[in-house]
């Protein structure tokens, strides 16, 4: 199987509104919600793609000719490549019912540990999502990283519970999630933390937290004083604010400012092994990607997720050859063009 008959599986099946596009540039769905679009006007997913695509590399063969170390250590592991699968919710409802959370996880976390990289896993309202989700992240031996919706701290403390028990190398939080209805909603009110309420979220976690949802200096700062241990640079793909800046935009500077201090991923419209390498080039220490392992699951299961990491890996690889990168640490600031 290669990429384009993932694409045109995934067309079959993918539900009303994601196209499986040839390239996911938030275009075409732009504003549609439910779907893999952005709130508003659809601006900020479209921005994040855009700004990535205006990020030149600088090619330089007069290298010493050596074999490419795509390999990441973190959090006490080795990865095979330094981008991980991203967390989704409700892909029933925005991707078509061949899937519900549950079995896309199971799909997901089991087929991404294969590959050697890791696969975040979403929450929900149904207690049921986060069940599935830790009971897959064990089952691969805690390869798998659980993503907590910023609920009320009991809710959070059962959750806890359940990534325990799953052995997870770590968990993270989506505090952006704060910008989600049902979050808004909720009674005793869930969203948004203070430094305080994170700290004591982050005394539940034996393992590593990362705190998803970063997009200043200043955020990125209160994150550290929380006692966070890696932060994902992330506006939630535009779905919780429109207006947004990229997060290509603010990656260098939230690098600058905490990046000798955690461990610092960054998401949105991150599509191909050449935005990898850009991301990386900023200070980034790995990646996310969603929506296209959601195209790449509907489109081939295990065998799409698998072609899509090999398509990745593949530019990645030809990326660090002909920029003279050979080892994720030889990727410098120096090798890219703003």
């Amino acid at each position: 199987m290669n990429y384009k008959e993932v694409l045109a599986n995934a067309r079959t099946c993918i539900g009303e509104y994601c196209k499986a596009c040839n390239e996911c540039n938030g275009k075409v769905c732009k504003n549609q919600m439910p779907g893999p679009g952005a709130k508003g006007i659809g601006d900020t997913a479209i921005r994040n793609y855009d700004k990535w695509k205006e990020i030149r590399v600088n090619m330089d063969t007069l290298t010493e000719n050596k074999k490419i170390d795509t390999t990441l250590e973190i959090f006490g592991q080795t990865f095979k490549y330094p981008f991980f699968a991203g967390p989704v919710g409700a892909v029933n409802l925005h991707y078509g019912d061949k899937y519900n959370d549950m079995t896309y996880n199971n799909i997901l976390v089991s087929a991404c540990a294969k590959e050697g990289i890791l696969a975040f896993t979403g929450d929900g309202v149904n207690s049921d999502v986060m069940k599935a989700a830790t009971a897959a992240i064990k089952n691969v031996d805690g390869m798998g990283i659980p993503t907590v919706k910023p609920w009320n701290i009991d809710t959070i403390k059962e959750k806890m519970d359940l990534v325990k028990d799953s052995r997870a190398i770590a968990v993270a939080m989506d505090i952006d999630a704060a910008g989600l209805p049902f979050l808004k909603n909720m009674n005793p009110p869930a969203g948004a933390k203070s430094v305080e309420e994170l700290k004591e979220i982050i005394k539940l976690s034996s393992v590593p937290f990362i705190v998803k949802g970063i997009m200043t200096v200043k955020g990125a700062l209160k994150a550290k004083e929380a006692g966070a241990s890696a932060i994902v640079v992330s506006n939630h793909g535009g779905r919780v604010l429109d207006g947004c800046a990229a997060t290509a935009e603010v990656l260098a500077d939230i690098v600058d400012a905490v990046g000798d201090s955690m461990k610092i991923f960054v998401d949105g419209g991150i599509r191909s092994g050449v935005d990898v390498f850009k991301a990386l080039a900023l200070g980034a220490d790995g990646v996310l990607i969603c929506r296209t392992f959601v195209t790449a699951l509907y489109g081939g299961e295990e065998e799409g997720v698998k072609t899509y990491i090999n398509k990745l890996a593949a530019e990645l690889e030809d990326t660090m050859s002909m920029c003279g990168a050979y080892s994720l640490g030889d990727i410098s600031r120096d090798m890219i063009r703003l």
